[in-house]
């Protein structure tokens, strides 16, 4: 008798310990499904588009991304914020339901492709010995800290990358038909370009093109 008095007091003693606890288990997986299911907002877009930038600029000044490589995404990042000033824009300052899973699905591609780009064997030399080279590796430090900061936008970055991956490939041409090395001309020709470029990154990084 003594022993089923025990084992009765044991099962109720068992079962109100256990009962709080998956009742606070259920509570937080219900928290976490409402959680999930209302992860997006218009705010969330607007931060993870801040994140993907923020990798694109790690990936240009790690070398990771070329300049044509970081002017596509840049260039696909500007469209993607483009669209979502136009959405905003039609709802009065709001993203619908189907809105945000357009640039949900958007924004997965692209973090993708960042993350593809920043992994395949095209890498920028990070660190030149020649004079072109490592001005050209300085300009792409000031677009890839103008990408972070925040002072150039998408279409701004992706524009001067454009540029950037221009003269690149004309260095390599020239070096390519010259057995490694530019002529006095090839170099007088390239430093005026990058004159150019030079001042076109200082007009847009103090313009106020934000994000």
């Amino acid at each position: 008798m003594m022993n089923e008095v025990r084992f009765a007091l044991l099962s109720a003693a068992l079962a109100a310990f256990t009962l709080p606890g998956a009742a606070q288990s259920a509570d937080a997986s219900a928290q976490g499904s409402a959680s999930a299911n209302s992860q997006v907002t218009g705010q969330t877009i607007k931060q993870r588009a801040e994140n993907q930038q923020d990798r694109i600029a790690n990936g240009m000044k790690s070398g990771e991304l070329t300049a044509a490589e970081g002017s596509n995404l840049e260039t696909k990042e500007g469209k993607i914020n483009q669209e979502d000033r136009a959405m905003r824009k039609a709802d009065d300052g709001h993203l619908t339901a189907a809105d945000k899973a357009k640039l949900t699905q958007q924004q997965n591609q692209l973090s993708r492709q960042i993350y593809q780009d920043k992994h395949n064997d095209a890498k920028q030399d990070t660190d030149p010995k020649s004079e072109v080279g490592k001005r050209l590796e300085n300009q792409q430090d000031r677009i890839a800290q103008g990408v972070k900061s925040g002072d150039l936008s998408a279409g701004e970055a992706a524009r001067l990358e454009k540029n950037d991956a221009k003269i690149n490939q004309e260095v390599r041409n020239d070096r390519a038909a010259n057995g490694g090395k530019l002529t006095a001309t090839e170099k007088a020709k390239i430093n005026q370009q990058m004159n150019r470029e030079s001042h076109q990154i200082s007009r847009a990084t103090h313009g106020g093109g934000r994000r």
